[in-house]
C-alpha cells in the first residue's frame, strides 16, 4: 500500500552515507532513501537546510521516505512504481542509472536495449517498463542515446573504482563523446580529478 503521508521535507542534513541521508526538521530525524547522485550532494551540506520533495512507502513492516531535490524526478519515481514488478528500491536503482529525460526518452522511444543496459534491469522489466509507461510519458524530441553505459561502468569498477563513484564520473562524460573505450578514457580522466 502506498501512502503521501509525507511530500515534503525541509530541515537540515544531520549525515548521509551510501543508502540514505538524515535530515532534521522539527526535532525530528527523518531517514531519506536517494539515489547515489543526490546522496553525494547532501553529504557535503552537513548542518544546511536542504528541502527534499518525498515519496512515503508504507508497507506492513515498514514506512521508508524517498527523497529528491526536484519534483520532476519524485514525479517519475511515483510513475516507474506503477509498473508491476518495480518496488521503490528498484526505482530508485533505476533512477540513479540516468537522468529523467535520458530515461524518459528511451521510454517514449521504446528503447528497451538502452533501460536494460543503463538500469541492469532484465529484458521482460524493461518492456514492461514500456509497455506501462510509453502512453503516460510525452514524446521526446529524438536524439541518439548513449549506448555501452553499463559497459562503461563495469570496466570502471574492474580497474578498482566503486559503483557510486564511477557512475558520478559517467554522468559527466558528454553525449558526444562516442565508442566504449573512449567513454572509458573520459571517465579515467574526470576521476583523476577528483
Amino acid at each position: 500500500m502506498m501512502s503521501q503521508m509525507i511530500g515534503y521535507l525541509q530541515g537540515k542534513v544531520v549525515s548521509a552515507d551510501e543508502k540514505s541521508a538524515i535530515v532534521l526538521a522539527s526535532g525530528v530525524g527523518y531517514r531519506v532513501f536517494m539515489t547515489p547522485e543526490g546522496l553525494t550532494l547532501l553529504s557535503g551540506k552537513s548542518g544546511e537546510e536542504v528541502s527534499l520533495w518525498v515519496h512515503t512507502a508504507v508497507r506492513e513492516t515498514a514506512i521508508d521516505l524517498f527523497g529528491f531535490e526536484e519534483k520532476g524526478d519524485r514525479d517519475f519515481f511515483e510513475l516507474l512504481i506503477t509498473v508491476s514488478g518495480i518496488g521503490p528500491r528498484s526505482a530508485l536503482t533505476i533512477l540513479g542509472s540516468a537522468d529523467r529525460e535520458t530515461l524518459l526518452q528511451a521510454i517514449s522511444s521504446k528503447e528497451t536495449a538502452y533501460l536494460t543496459k543503463i538500469s541492469g534491469i532484465g529484458r521482460k522489466t524493461a518492456e514492461k517498463i514500456v509497455l506501462e509507461l510509453e502512453g503516460k510519458v510525452a514524446p521526446r524530441e529524438k536524439v541518439p542515446l548513449v549506448s555501452g553505459e553499463g559497459d562503461v561502468l563495469e570496466a570502471l569498477k574492474s580497474l578498482g573504482y566503486g559503483e557510486r563513484e564511477a557512475r558520478e564520473a559517467i554522468k559527466k562524460i558528454p553525449k558526444e563523446i562516442p565508442g566504449i573505450s573512449d567513454r572509458v578514457r573520459e571517465a579515467l580522466k574526470l576521476l583523476s580529478q577528483n
